[in-house]
């Protein structure tokens, strides 16, 4: 399962694990109060995965795509790497399934604290619409993610402030519900 704990508030590398000291680890139960779901799967085996299957069928993942963030893959890698790590929500969940490598998802806490959530081969998460977050890689600098959504497929971030939208009031309401 994914590993996660509450991040310092340093302005170092972005892709450094950024641990306060002493360490404060979030357990899985917890993410899950925020709306953040990560399964352990075989990615060795992805293509015949009965696991991945099962998943995809009972949460209407219909369209996937293979995507892999390194220097040498990605066009406009800098670029990118920077606006994946501007804090934004999406209208829709997110599913991402590591196949390769390891980064990081951030994600806000009710106290709007940020959670570090390290991410590696095998490891999927959803992240809720409505949920600020940001990505990043890892000191590695590679990550091969498999890319899962309901429908046609929508990347498009509202960087915050996106409070005005309906996904994020549809997410506050489900905070206070869990509280």
């Amino acid at each position: 399962m994914v590993q996660a704990w509450y991040m310092d508030a340093s302005e170092e590398d972005q892709r450094t694990p950024h641990r306060l000291q002493p360490d404060e680890p979030v357990a899985v139960g917890e993410l899950r109060l925020l709306g953040v779901h990560s399964y352990k799967l075989d990615a060795d085996n992805y293509e015949t995965d009965p696991e991945l299957d099962k998943i995809r069928k009972e949460n209407n993942y219909s369209w996937m795509d293979i995507i892999t963030i390194h220097k040498d893959t990605l066009p406009n890698y800098e670029q990118k790497l920077k606006s994946f790590y501007e804090e934004h929500l999406h209208l829709d969940d997110e599913i991402r399934y590591i196949l390769e490598g390891s980064g990081y998802f951030d994600v806000r806490d009710q106290q709007e604290r940020w959670i570090r959530i390290f991410m590696q081969k095998g490891d999927m998460i959803t992240l809720p619409a409505g949920i600020y977050h940001r990505f990043t890689l890892d000191e590695n600098n590679y990550i091969k993610a498999m890319r899962l959504f309901v429908g046609d497929p929508i990347w498009t971030p509202f960087n915050r402030p996106a409070d005005n939208y309906e996904a994020r009031a549809k997410y506050l309401t489900f905070l206070t519900q869990n509280a």
